[in-house]
């Protein structure tokens, strides 16, 4: 049964908290497919300057939730999509304060039978082994003699439940470095960081993060040599709608987002992405992370992130994007495909915008690759090239004089893999630039 007519587009209401351009993407999608989108957002952030939002509404620092709510209550959504991990925990409260929204949200999110799952890495993991899936062997650590038992001969991955982003995740390869990383990890937020964060980085959920955080949970995770790669998936009630996988080529740090991908299909995935979207009865976005071993081949998940990725709104051709797959299932139709070569991708290699250029200006995928740009908003282009609003501010500026940040250095996993010459890697991209291009056919929908 549909849950909007045809003749009114549904409402749906974007949130993010975060100056990641994936949310005014995600946006432009929506309203491509006939909804009407409202935004929750800072004042400045990139969902404010997508034509064809409705109504924005702001997140204020010092009410965040509050401002959450009032924004729900306002639009009455049929849908809400977070963009980012804090809203997804906002959601998760309102959920348990407020009957009445119940619905809404388990209608964005899924059941919520799985919400402290998903807010636990180790636990999650522990879940996803009962299923059959492959991950990296992963433990919870109570304290620091925990590591002792540790190989210490072996690298190893320690992460900091609550964070995103590639933020509270070490990688240590010795068991001083491993203790070091696990102090680090185990400081709670400060107050004087809480407040920085909202600001200098003008982040609407610091100071509710900061006043609600709970003891810090640590996992050691088995570190598997091999290079990242991610799934975006679109579920409605459990059942898996559609898929876009891809393996990443360059990432912001060894741990970061990534910057340049190229798009894959994985059997392995697909069946985790089923296994899982079955289980916690998901609804809405969600990403999976893996990693893909570097001698076999095998797919390790390693996390998941419960609210959309940047992969939501890219186009393939006569396949559509997920955005689509989830839109049409509201509305009780078949997914609507590209038919427009002109209008989708038609490449393997995703360069994300404006993020590859902003790491790496002289990186040959730049050459090579497709530019994601969304030439459709010349003012979106305009501000995401101009970084985030919180960077540009003179309080930031000034901050920043004094204690520098030293952003991590971009990874090139192409060339890690193949331990190939830069000579070799410019030969390589340069007879690919000569092939003949096809339609990409690697995402599946339905």
């Amino acid at each position: 049964m549909a849950l909007v007519n045809d003749k009114s587009g549904p409402a749906v209401l974007v949130c993010a908290s975060m100056w990641w351009p994936l949310s005014a993407r995600l946006a432009t999608a929506l309203i491509r497919h006939g909804c009407n989108v409202s935004a929750v957002c800072p004042s400045r952030h990139p969902l404010r300057f997508v034509t064809g939002i409705e109504s924005v509404f702001p997140y204020r620092g010092l009410n965040s939730i509050g401002s959450l709510k009032a924004a729900i209550l306002a639009m009455r959504p049929i849908l809400i999509v977070p963009c980012d991990d804090s809203v997804v925990w906002q959601l998760h409260e309102l959920h348990a304060r407020n009957p009445d929204l119940r619905s809404l949200i388990e209608r964005s999110l899924g059941a919520d039978i799985a919400y402290p799952v998903l807010r636990s890495r180790a636990t999650f993991l522990e879940a996803a082994v009962e299923l059959g899936i492959r991950v990296p062997a992963t433990r919870t650590l109570t304290s620091e003699d925990d590591l002792h038992s540790w190989r210490a001969d072996s690298p190893a991955v320690l992460k900091r439940d609550g964070t995103w982003g590639g933020s509270g995740v070490a990688i240590v390869h010795s068991l001083s470095s491993a203790q070091a990383a696990f102090r680090r990890l185990s400081q709670p937020i400060g107050a004087g960081t809480a407040w920085k964060r909202c600001l200098i980085n003008l982040d609407p959920v610091a100071l509710w993060s900061w006043k609600r955080q709970e003891p810090p949970r640590i996992t050691l995770q088995e570190f598997i040599q091999g290079r990242p790669a991610n799934s975006m998936i679109a579920c409605w009630q459990g059942k898996l709608l559609g898929i876009v996988s891809v393996e990443v080529l360059t990432s912001q740090g060894a741990t970061g987002a990534a910057t340049v991908v190229r798009l894959m299909q994985n059997k392995e995935m697909e069946r985790a992405a089923r296994l899982l979207a079955r289980k916690f009865m998901l609804s809405g976005f969600h990403g999976l992370d893996f990693v893909l071993d570097q001698k076999t081949g095998a797919a390790y998940l390693i996390e998941i992130n419960p609210r959309c990725t940047q992969l939501g709104h890219l186009r393939l051709a006569n396949q559509g994007d997920l955005a689509g797959a989830l839109i049409a299932k509201l509305r009780n139709q078949p997914i609507p495909p590209v038919t427009d070569p002109q209008d989708s991708l038609s490449g393997e290699t995703i360069a994300f915008f404006p993020q590859a250029i902003q790491w790496n200006p002289n990186s040959p995928y730049l050459r090579y690759g497709k530019h994601d740009v969304p030439w459709e908003e010349p003012a979106l282009v305009l501000e995401l090239l101009r970084g985030a609003w919180p960077e540009r501010k003179w309080l930031s500026r000034i901050y920043h004089h004094y204690r520098a940040p030293s952003p991590p250095e971009e990874v090139d996993f192409e060339l890690s893999r193949d331990r190939l010459t830069k000579a070799d890697f410019h030969q390589r991209m340069g007879s690919m630039a000569t092939q003949p291009r096809k339609h990409v056919r690697n995402v599946k929908l339905g």
